[in-house]
């Protein structure tokens, strides 16, 4: 199994005048107005979100240029609260008459809605009043000719690897810049400003009904920090050629081996459950869990807003909550919630200052790499692929399309497709046995595989 755990970084890059302060002057300058005039139109409270986002696409296949895509794009949303009935507009329209149109329309859609007790800013006291920056400012001045000329790079160098790499789904490169203002009449005013850069690659190998597809793909805020063309090219090649020639399986029940990719979205599935949304209105299979054991009782997850470069690190979220490091699980335990401040109304609860979402989540590994864990299981299946939706977030059955690869004898022995893997999240939480060291940096859910100690394998027979 392919998935080099660091690859070289050999971008070059450049940088051009830096114009991102200016820009949030200017936003933190309306983002102020539009306050100042959602007050005048009798708003009891208030809040205004302005963003800015740019970014280049890129995308060939086959040797050839299929698209090149410039975005810049902007938003200017207004919230106004008139006691607790509430109102929102948007525009993406700079012009004074179309901001106080949006001020206008917030207003009018506020005073014909009902009251809601939940309704409101988040709590004063909550505001956040230390505010920095998490070095994830790099922008890439890198332009179109520059672009294609890296993807077509990485397209070939994973189609020469092997001449049964006939055909291709293509390569990409992505880069983007956002910058952000969020500002409420409690006050506060918090800018931000972000990078994502990527570079992907996917490929076809095989005749007929035995072709199969895999690519790999490099994501990083700092353009610097991307694979190279060829490493990422050649990733994909290899990743395609090892699920050639796929076997299926008897229905079985055995140990699953998630891959780190795909064990995140285990991780992602325990989040929806304890997040307000779900449990406000009771379409969750983990109501009333804080403080139950739902792991195993070394399992922890903590909630890291303040990492260095970290996809989701933030001093405030989207209500300007101040963020703090905190367990969302400890001992297997649920330590909380995750809420703003309208989920947390309704349950009767304080904001966990998550509005918006997570800052990057770090499962604790109790293991080695891939290699120890496929060692350790003996036999079993490895997990590369998910397909489907099949997750009742109510009930937490889980029941999905899945490809990997059988292991047996602490070694994988053969690619297999075409099987079903299903199970609960409750008692696959609970069956848990380890977590890897090798995290996958992609994402701000920092976990390595995960191991489920025994799932139903549905299979051809």
């Amino acid at each position: 199994m392919n998935s080099p755990a660091s690859a070289p970084h050999v971008l070059e890059t450049t940088h051009a005048r830096d114009d991102s302060p200016a820009r949030l002057q200017r936003l933190s300058a309306i983002a102020e107005r539009l306050l100042d005039r959602a007050r005048a139109s009798g708003a009891s409270q208030a809040e205004v979100t302005c963003n800015e986002d740019t970014g280049l696409a890129v995308n060939v296949r086959m040797g050839e240029v299929e698209t090149v895509e410039a975005t810049q794009d902007r938003g200017i949303s207004v919230t106004v609260y008139f006691g607790q009935r509430k109102g929102s507009a948007s525009t993406a329209d700079l012009r004074e008459e179309s901001l106080e149109a949006t001020v206008a329309q917030a207003c009018a859609i506020a005073r014909h809605t009902e009251d809601d007790a939940a309704a409101g800013l988040a709590d004063a006291a909550l505001m956040a009043t230390t505010l920095r920056e998490f070095d994830s400012w790099h922008p890439w001045d890198i332009d179109a000719q520059r672009a294609i000329d890296l993807a077509l790079a990485c397209e070939q160098a994973g189609r020469e690897v092997d001449p049964r790499i006939g055909n291709s789904d293509g390569a990409s490169l992505n880069r983007n810049a956002s910058v952000s203002v969020y500002a409420n009449s409690h006050g506060f005013l918090g800018a931000e400003r972000g990078t994502s850069h990527s570079l992907g690659c996917a490929l076809i190998a095989g005749e007929g009904d035995a072709m199969q597809r895999d690519g790999w793909y490099s994501l990083a805020l700092a353009p610097g920090d991307l694979a190279s063309p060829e490493v990422v090219g050649r990733t994909a090649a290899q990743r395609t050629l090892e699920r050639l020639d796929p076997r299926h399986l008897p229905t079985c029940e055995v140990p699953v081996l998630f891959h780190a990719e795909m064990a995140r979205s285990l991780v992602g599935s325990f989040v929806g459950a304890v997040s307000g949304g779900a449990l406000y209105r009771k379409a969750s299979f983990l109501l009333d869990s804080a403080g139950t054991r739902v792991f195993p009782d070394w399992f922890a997850i903590d909630e890291l807003p303040f990492l260095p470069r970290g996809w989701r690190s933030a001093a405030f979220d989207a209500e300007g909550v101040a963020t703090r490091e905190s367990p969302l699980v400890a001992g297997g335990i649920v330590q909380r919630y995750v809420l703003g401040s309208y989920s947390a109304r309704k349950l009767g609860l304080q904001s966990t200052a998550n509005a918006g979402g997570v800052h990057n989540l770090q499962v604790r590994a109790n293991a080695g790499g891939l290699d120890a864990l496929v060692g350790g299981m003996q036999r079993g299946l490895l997990v590369t692929e998910l397909m489907g939706q099949g997750v009742n977030q109510i009930t937490g059955d889980y029941s999905r399309g899945a490809a990997g690869f059988w292991v047996e004898g602490g070694k994988i022995a053969y690619p297999v497709d075409g099987i079903t893997i299903a199970g609960n999240l409750k008692a696959m939480f609970a069956a848990i046995e380890a977590v890897g060291d090798d995290v996958d940096p992609r994402s701000h859910i920092r976990t390595g595989a995960i191991l489920v100690g025994r799932m139903t394998v549905a299979g051809a027979g």
